[in-house]
């Protein structure tokens, strides 16, 4: 790792922790809780995409880490890192490393048709179990298709986006799923802060924390993400991946 990675790493996750901390405005998950409304992932998938998957991941870790430990974060450090840092870094380190890649149309159809059947199939369940109304169903599938909208809208417009686009998709969709999975598992333990179920949450609140986790954040990152690296790729050329030279 260069010495460049490393000091962007601390930047990043400074960074991440900073603008958590001025974004939140005690928003969480409904029906579930625990899971905070959360629009600064921007800033740990800008340097995923201008540093690589490793600078992503490990700023995106530390940063979280950070957040959740200082107030109004949960405080509770084995909670973060068995839930918060690993999915942060696995989440930002498959943004950074296939948005750096030149992926085919093929692939990008495949990726996000996919993932747009689980998602919908979870959303679809947890109304059929009464967990989510009908408005609240119909938001949720209005933004996730809204956005594979955009994603397929801009790499159309603007070939090069289209690996990130993907990328931002498979990155939250994975980063997510560990959240959702990991505050089940935690809780078949340990208690939970802010929930409804502090103590043995039902296995269908998976679903409830992966799909809102997923729906409040893929709208800032496909939409603020691209034109922040843009200006950075004009104001220093270097950092672009090679397809972009």
């Amino acid at each position: 790792m260069k010495t460049i990675d490393v000091a962007m790493i601390g930047v990043s996750a400074a960074l991440y922790a900073i603008v958590g901390y001025l974004t939140n405005l005690g928003i969480v998950s409904p029906v579930v809780g625990v899971v905070r409304f959360w629009p600064s992932v921007i800033v740990p998938a800008i340097f995923a995409v201008l540093f690589g998957p490793w600078v992503g991941g490990t700023g995106a870790a530390i940063g979280i880490f950070i957040s959740d430990m200082v107030h109004p974060g949960h405080g509770i450090a084995l909670l973060s890192l068995t839930v918060g840092v690993p999915s942060n870094f696995v989440g930002f380190y498959l943004i950074g490393l296939l948005s750096r890649k030149n992926l085919n149309w093929r692939n990008i159809a495949i990726a996000l048709s996919i993932g747009s059947a689980a998602l919908t199939g979870m959303t679809g369940y947890l109304f059929l179990i009464d967990q989510l109304a009908l408005d609240v169903v119909a938001l949720f599938l209005g933004v996730l298709f809204a956005c594979v909208a955009i994603v397929i809208g801009v790499g159309l417009w603007k070939s090069e986006w289209k690996s990130y686009g993907l990328a931002s998709v498979i990155g939250l969709f994975m980063g997510s799923t560990i959240i959702g999975f990991g505050l089940w598992a935690y809780s078949q333990f340990l208690p939970l802060p802010l929930a409804r179920w502090e103590r043995n949450a039902p296995f269908y609140a998976s679903f409830l924390w992966l799909v809102w986790t997923f729906a409040t954040e893929i709208p800032f990152l496909v939409t603020i993400v691209p034109p922040i690296v843009k200006i950075c790729y004009k104001a220093f050329p270097f950092l672009a991946p090679q397809h972009e030279k």
